[in-house]
């Protein structure tokens, strides 16, 4: 019998978690006999069966009213073996949440943003090195000293010694988008740090900067630099920013946040998001499919995109840190090689993703809906399941 427990998390608006193998006297550990046969293992059970069993745990959460809706998959670089889902669109109402439905991505969107970037610095148009100041120089005279320093890489790192959201994401909403993503850096970047440089402190302003970065060297913004970067050529065709669904009608899911009335198990339907600067952070939604090809970059050793070098650089991370380049990392026996994970959430959705690359599997899970406190360890319940289930451990 395994479980697993959150390595580490900080909640804003995003969370990020770790799953690890416990390794208490009372919990199982792979064994090299074991680790041998996995290939086996993933084989064992019917897809069928699977599907059968995700239906199920998913049908139990929607009828215990911990979420309006819920969908959960496990892939391979292939894409989709088994997905299944349960619930509603928008709760008080009759559309049913479906399995090609889109899902809102939260802070797991920092790994498309990093891999992103990871493609110009491929063609030689950034380097890890590079330093903010180099590619704006005007900003030399505009933030203070302590930012001096800072590397494209201590931004995708959470290293660059930024506090987690500049003092409000909505300002200069009257400049085009890289304007505004400029302004943003300036009016918040004037004063001092309250942190050292080469630390981690999570940071969803420093992806925003690392996008600004980017757009600086490209004249393009960052919503244009990921459809032609990562969605066209990977064949994402589900693939936006914001909310999923059309303003005021059911085609796409809702978020739901904890509802103050007693109408519909205490969930308040909202098709808002975060400001439209944030967009590197957490912007991103699609369906299961389309994230299933991005996933695959990781669990493949060829893609139409990027070097494997590349890739496992975003994968790599600091001084034996937890976190790398837009993903946390971890290394359980079981998984016969690295954990990567993510998690997010703009407050009235949660999603999240395990990739295990050296079994080419990952799993994920997303609900409609965030009840803080309460809905990430649910989804981190049904994760442990599907592992269970899949590798049988």
């Amino acid at each position: 019998m395994i479980d697993f427990i959150k390595y580490n998390s900080m909640r804003i608006n995003i969370l990020i978690f770790f799953l690890a193998l416990l390794t208490g006297c009372s919990c199982a550990k792979t064994t090299d006999s074991q680790a041998k046969n996995q290939t086996f293992n993933l084989q064992t059970m019917p897809e069928s069966v699977k599907s059968d069993s995700i239906q199920q745990m998913l049908n139990e959460v929607v009828e215990d009213g911990k979420s309006p809706g819920i969908i959960a998959a496990i892939i391979s670089s292939e894409g989709i073996i088994s997905i299944s889902s349960a619930g509603v669109r928008k709760a008080g109402f009759d559309e049913k949440f479906t399995t090609s439905d889109k899902i809102h991505l939260g802070s797991c969107t920092k790994a498309m943003t990093a891999t992103m970037i990871a493609t110009l610095v491929s063609e030689g148009k950034l380097n890890w090195d590079t330093k903010l100041i180099e590619v704006i120089p005007e900003l030399k005279a505009k933030i203070h000293s302590d930012y001096h320093k800072v590397t494209l890489w201590n931004l995708l790192t959470h290293r660059a010694g930024l506090f987690k959201n500049p003092s409000a994401w909505s300002a200069f909403e009257e400049k085009e988008i890289k304007e505004r993503r400029l302004a943003l850096i300036i009016e918040n970047m004037a004063g001092s740090s309250s942190f050292k440089l080469g630390d981690f402190h999570y940071s969803n302003f420093g992806y925003m900067v690392a996008a600004c970065m980017a757009e600086q060297v490209t004249a393009q913004s960052w919503e244009e630099l990921m459809k032609e970067r990562i969605f066209e050529p990977l064949g994402m065709n589900s693939a936006g920013f914001g909310a999923p669904n059309t303003p005021n009608k059911i085609d796409q899911p809702w978020g739901h946040g904890k509802s103050r009335i007693k109408f519909w198990k205490d969930w308040d339907p909202d098709q808002s998001d975060n400001p439209e600067a944030l967009g590197p952070a957490g912007m991103v939604h699609l369906n299961i499919e389309d994230w299933a090809k991005f996933l695959a970059l990781q669990m493949s050793e060829t893609n139409p995109i990027l070097d494997r070098k590349y890739l496992d650089k975003l994968i790599e991370p600091v001084d034996g840190h937890f976190y790398a380049g837009g993903w946390g990392v971890a290394a359980p026996d079981w998984a016969k090689g690295i954990a990567i994970t993510h998690a997010g959430s703009n407050g009235i959705w949660y999603t999240n993703v395990l990739v295990l690359p050296k079994l080419d599997r990952a799993f994920i899970v997303s609900t409609n809906s965030r009840n803080f406190g309460v809905t990430e360890d649910l989804c981190t319940k049904v994760t442990n399941k599907l592992i269970r289930l899949e590798l049988d451990i």
